[in-house]
């Protein structure tokens, strides 16, 4: 693997910090496309047994998901839920089923394992 591609993956957090119920949210080594100063952040999290991430954006207004630290999910702990204008997101794929953005879905960030570490893949 040349350096180029090893440096597209940035650690996140170990597979022992990563419990049910909880998400862990990061800022990624970049820049969002087009802005100078805003950093992108994601957040990760267990769907099951299966690690998930996506960038913590809604894709109606960019605004960021939660409206506190680590609070993504609806009241009925279902779905994904935008904290700005209600959006529902499905948390295995990140479609919207509700709200204003119906039909589009959160971007998921690729994710692999090494050892014990979690890492994602940097947007492009």
């Amino acid at each position: 693997m040349s350096d180029t591609q090893a440096s597209q993956w940035q650690p996140v957090c170990s597979m022992q910090t990563l419990q049910a119920s909880q998400f862990v949210e990061f800022s990624l080594a970049t820049v969002a496309q087009g802005e100078d100063t805003l950093p992108l952040t994601g957040f990760i999290f267990l769907d099951g047994a299966t690690p998930r991430a996506y960038l913590n954006r809604c894709p109606h207004m960019g605004v960021e998901l939660n409206w506190m630290p680590g609070r993504f999910m609806d009241s009925d702990n279902l779905f994904l839920q935008c904290s700005t204008h209600g959006a529902l997101f499905k948390p295995g794929d990140g479609e919207c089923i509700a709200g204003p953005c119906q039909g589009d879905a959160l971007s998921a960030l690729d994710i692999r394992q090494t050892e014990e570490t979690l890492e994602v893949r940097l947007p492009e």
